[in-house]
């Protein structure tokens, strides 16, 4: 009993630096959007995002409460040009998994939390892209891509919720093929029966430990100008690699 209380207690100091890091963030994000340049403020928006998850992630394994392995990344990084990555999504943790490894990374968010306190300055110095208008966020993703950013995109659009994927939205297959670049798959897998921080769990609920998340590369697929065949195609995939 007295493990797992200590256990508790320092997820939730693991919780409160990240939430301290992200406010800290955002308030160096706010003084600097207005200071930068665009190309130079993205870079350096996404970037800081990056390497403060990396940190973050790098002291939940020394805890000891988490196994986290996502170098399978690192191959990514080195890539000129545009990427779509494609991820599935059992977990509320998935886009900081992959953008800490990532620092050209760009996230598709809801337009509330481009408003957030703990969010909104970073994602703004980053030119992250709201999910407001699909016009107009299918028209930003493409111009981000043609710049050379990685694009993060879970097709489910929520979290996985019983361990079965949710069908596909359309999308990513549009946005592949009007930036003509590919969709490179990545998986999220843990050995843990219910995620951690999946549908449902309450953030507050410490998880049997150690949290583990792998992340793996998968398949490349071309653009396609049947974007319904294309989705159709991709979902197959996933559910084909993730036993379903």
């Amino acid at each position: 009993m007295l493990i797992r209380a200590l256990l508790t207690v320092w997820l939730w100091v693991l919780l409160l630096w990240l939430g301290l890091m992200s406010l800290a963030w955002n308030l160096i994000a706010f003084l600097l959007y207005p200071l930068l340049p665009r190309p130079r403020g993205t870079v350096v928006g996404r970037a800081g995002i990056a390497w403060g998850y990396r940190i973050y992630w790098a002291c939940a394994r020394a805890s000891g409460l988490m196994r986290i392995d996502t170098r399978a990344l690192d191959a990514l990084h080195r890539l000129p040009g545009g990427l779509i990555i494609a991820a599935n999504h059992p977990s509320m943790v998935d886009a900081l998994l992959i953008v800490a490894r990532l620092p050209r990374s760009v996230c598709i968010m809801k337009a509330a939390l481009m408003r957030n306190v703990f969010l909104g300055a970073g994602a703004r110095l980053a030119r992250y892209i709201c999910n407001d208008s699909p016009r107009k966020m299918v028209r930003h993703a493409v111009k981000s891509l043609q710049e050379g950013g990685q694009l993060v995109l879970f097709p489910e659009g929520t979290r996985t919720e019983g361990g079965r994927l949710n069908p596909f939205r359309p999308g990513i297959t549009l946005i592949a093929e009007k930036a003509g670049v590919p969709i490179q798959t990545v998986f999220i897998e843990t050995d843990n029966q219910v995620p951690y921080l999946g549908k449902g769990w309450p953030i507050w609920r410490l998880p049997r430990e150690p949290i583990v998340f792998r992340l793996r590369l998968g398949e490349r697929f071309a653009p396609d100008g049947d974007h319904h065949a294309a989705l159709a195609a991709l979902e197959d995939y996933f559910r084909k690699e993730l036993g379903q």
